[in-house]
């Protein structure tokens, strides 16, 4: 076995420690054994460093991007800003459509979070001008990787566990919704056309020196996820799971962050196997999950499916939600459906902060101000002030000490002398 290399901090880690509320010397511990990562590229010039795992408190990343359909620029833009006012610790381009470089650039260049890409898309995109996207070559990925890298980008997905073997687990479990991950898709097209082991997978080494080169964290993706919940916790899922495990030990010993992206679709009473498996199974790496969603019939409202899940999975040790928007499964989202995913997605990490022992002086503050009847000061500590001053000013209360809800009857208003005496 090779001597396991140190992880060398990307920023200075008091600041972060500080953020989190916890000694320098405790986080770099938790960096060290992998269990926290701070994805942040020396070359993303003012980038805001943020602690992702153990101890820290649940993050929450928002997805962008243009598409093929929807090539507005400054839309994409104007998400970013979004997503930075109500709260966002990362963000995600994600982009498929117009010159994917330059939005890369101008995200990057827009955005002081960390801000990660999934490279195979571009890959993908670039070679679809060769003769469709099977024409993409290894070299082309690994290009594509590098020049994301060189940019500045802080963390990439990258399905390293979709193998010629979990896909041979995918074609016999009968799946209801197959593959619903674009990248997972894509590799798994690629090998089954050209024949061949995901170049991701053969060549993890030199993936990993690329990370250590240039300074930015592996987000293994789960390319096999369940895009259902009849497909939740199936043999493939488990099975690139177990994969993904492997190469975060490989990773650790590279000197290299790695985190590890999860599910997808999973109804409630499976939330709990399923975080307790990724800890097992990767030795503690911080969990990044996708929702997780708890139905499948909540189209419109796929945002508040996510955030059950969310909450419950960062509750039981996920490290990081990734958003999903009300336009999920539909469309691609507006800056607004950006605003309700964040805000949705933060109400479910800070749940579960509060229930794991983090965060609760913030709710102590709220409800203080509701018994005193300070408006001003419980519409500041709103998620989401704006939203909370609309809906209070909607209609004038007769008393400006209550709302239109209770009125003369506010109950703590009727007992606030008795309470008092």
């Amino acid at each position: 076995m090779t001597s396991r290399r140190n992880i060398e901090p990307p920023v200075e880690i008091e600041g972060v420690a500080d953020a989190e509320g916890t000694e320098p010397d405790r986080l770099d511990k938790l960096l060290q054994r992998g269990h926290v990562v701070i994805p942040a590229n020396p070359r993303h010039r003012g980038v805001v460093p943020k602690a992702i795992g153990a101890e820290m408190g649940v993050k929450v990343n928002a997805n962008l991007g243009t598409s093929r359909d929807l090539m507005d620029v400054s839309m994409e833009l104007e998400k970013v800003r979004v997503a930075i006012a109500y709260g966002s610790d990362t963000i995600m381009d994600l982009s498929t459509g117009g010159d994917i470089s330059q939005i890369r650039k101008d995200v990057l260049s827009a955005c002081k979070l960390p801000v990660g890409t999934v490279p195979i898309y571009e890959a993908v995109c670039r070679s679809s001008g060769k003769g469709g996207p099977l024409a993409m070559t290894e070299d082309d990925l690994f290009g594509v990787i590098e020049d994301h890298a060189k940019d500045g980008v802080d963390f990439m997905t990258v399905h390293c566990g979709v193998t010629t073997k979990t896909v041979q687990s995918l074609k016999r479990a009968g799946r209801t919704t197959g593959i619903v991950s674009r990248g997972g898709a894509m590799l798994t097209a690629w090998m089954e056309e050209a024949g061949k082991e995901n170049p991701l997978y053969e060549n993890y080494d030199h993936l990993l020196d690329l990370a250590r080169e240039h300074g930015f964290a592996l987000s293994l993706g789960d390319g096999l996820r369940p895009g259902s919940i009849a497909d939740a916790t199936d043999a493939p899922q488990v099975h690139e799971l177990m994969v993904l495990g492997e190469l975060v030990m490989r990773a650790r010993e590279a000197g290299v962050q790695v985190m590890v992206e999860g599910p997808g679709h999973v109804p409630l009473d499976q939330i709990e196997a399923n975080v307790r498996l990724e800890k097992a199974v990767c030795d503690g790496a911080p969990f990044y999950v996708l929702g997780p969603l708890v139905c499948d019939v909540a189209a419109g409202y796929d945002h508040i499916a996510g955030a059950i899940g969310g909450a419950l999975a960062a509750y039981h040790g996920a490290d990081f939600l990734c958003y999903v928007t009300p336009s999920e499964h539909l469309s691609l989202p507006t800056a607004e459906d950006v605003r309700r995913g964040v805000v949705a997605s933060r109400i479910a990490a800070h749940a579960a902060d509060v229930a794991r022992g983090r965060g609760g002086d913030w709710d102590l503050m709220m409800s203080r101000a509701r018994k005193a009847f300070d408006w001003e000061k419980m519409l500041s500590l709103c998620m989401d002030p704006e939203r909370a001053r609309e809906f209070r000013e909607r209609v004038a209360p007769a008393d400006s000490r209550t709302c239109t809800m209770c009125g003369e009857f506010c109950a703590m208003k009727m007992v606030d002398k008795l309470l008092r005496d």
